[in-house]
């Protein structure tokens, strides 16, 4: 999807698109830290002491 939206904005120059296209990206970024987050609640990092 977001490519298609930039290849949008390209051809067009629209500046919807463009927003549409940074929104998209946006929510992208925000769910790849909600799943890194979720990934850490489910294996948690102990520290080993010696």
């Amino acid at each position: 999807m977001l490519d298609l939206t930039w290849k949008v904005f390209s051809e067009t120059g629209s500046i919807d698109t463009y927003l549409l296209y940074k929104e998209i990206e946006k929510d992208n970024d925000n769910a790849q830290v909600e799943q890194e987050q979720l990934a850490d609640l489910d294996f948690p990092v102990t520290r080993m002491t010696n």
